[in-house]
């Protein structure tokens, strides 16, 4: 018998291992070897990728993306998906920037309110761009693809127009000391924002009934109207939650970067789509988990940091998250088939 030979033994070691991976893949989906492969591969390319310090900076880069991408979760768990929530970034940070910049004029011993006031305009016109996609896929059957990209025109349209392309100035230092580079608890302020709604929209999606009528709407529509559920509100709650992730992505984005920016989350749309589909949430609806979103956009966060500390342009980068974007698709097409047949 010859070294190379395999034995009984490992053939059976080889298939447990096979099993083991597919079932993994079957629960989890590209997800776990899309992690394991970044880490191994950006290691190999720079000594720095796996530091402490640059693990704590992804950590926190991560978080707008986080926020956008777990109100993506939700319309595409209904079986559609929102390609406006870009579009939605910039508006909330329009929005918010000219009114803390007029309130703080016209009241400037109050900065608090005007900070408060300048959030809750963002947050509120950002509100209505939710509900119009929810109205525009619930009411009249729009397809969520035209509805959102034809919601995502206008309201880029709105932005630029009120800025000229302009960035918009003058909002209280308060505003970006606090929720920009603020921190509490030594833990930065936008992280703990992130947390709170990352444990929300587990509760939500978890424990109360609503969440679990939208996993209904996109597993069957036609059982969920059976089953007595009001489909039309439910795709509207979701749509308008969705908005506002995306608004609140906007606020800390604008205190980040310390003006109002039409042109902010300009590819926000695609990554956070890239960071559920790789998380294994299905673009057939109705599958698709919070904390595996978290880790997907931690993901998406961490390729681009180390395709940085790789020194790969910028539109490379663009090439490669979209071919990522390709892949996760394929393989949620495989996985469907696996999950199918096993069944």
């Amino acid at each position: 018998m010859t070294d190379n030979a395999t034995t009984p033994q490992q053939t059976a070691e080889r298939q447990t291992t096979l099993q083991g991976v597919r079932a993994v893949f079957i629960k989890l989906g590209v997800l776990p070897f899309f992690l394991v492969g970044a880490l191994v591969i950006f290691t190999l390319f720079s000594d720095r990728f796996l530091t402490f310090d640059n693990m704590t900076n992804v950590f926190r880069q991560s978080v707008y993306l986080t926020l956008v991408s777990l109100g993506q979760m939700l319309a595409l768990i209904t079986g559609g998906f929102d390609l406006s929530v870009g579009a939605v970034v910039a508006l909330t940070s329009v929005i918010s920037a000219m009114t803390m910049a007029a309130l703080i004029g016209i009241f400037p011993e109050a900065v608090w309110l005007v900070i408060i006031l300048g959030m809750l305009a963002g947050l509120g016109a950002s509100l209505v761009v939710g509900l119009v996609n929810g109205a525009g896929v619930a009411f009249f059957g729009v397809s969520p693809f035209i509805m959102t990209l034809g919601v995502s025109s206008v309201v880029a349209g709105i932005s630029l127009f009120l800025t000229g392309g302009v960035p918009v100035s003058g909002m209280p230092y308060a505003f970006a000391d606090a929720f920009g580079f603020g921190r509490l608890w030594d833990i930065p302020v936008p992280v703990i924002v992130a947390l709170i709604a990352i444990l929300a929209m587990w509760v939500f999606m978890e424990r109360m009934r609503t969440g679990a009528h939208i996993y209904a709407v996109g597993g069957n529509l036609k059982a969920a109207i059976l089953s007595a559920i009001d489909t039309k509100r439910t795709l509207i709650i979701a749509y308008g939650l969705c908005a506002l992730l995306a608004s609140v992505a906007g606020l800390l984005l604008t205190a980040r970067v310390e003006s109002g920016e039409a042109n902010l989350g300009g590819t926000i749309a695609l990554e956070s789509i890239a960071a559920c589909v790789i998380a294994g949430v299905s673009l057939r609806g109705g599958i698709g988990r919070v904390i595996n979103v978290v880790l997907g956009a931690f993901f998406i966060t961490l390729a681009q940091n180390g395709m940085n500390l790789a020194q790969i342009s910028s539109y490379m980068q663009m090439v490669l998250l979209g071919g990522l974007l390709i892949l996760a698709v394929i393989f949620d097409q495989v996985r469907y088939r696996m999950m199918m047949g096993r069944s």
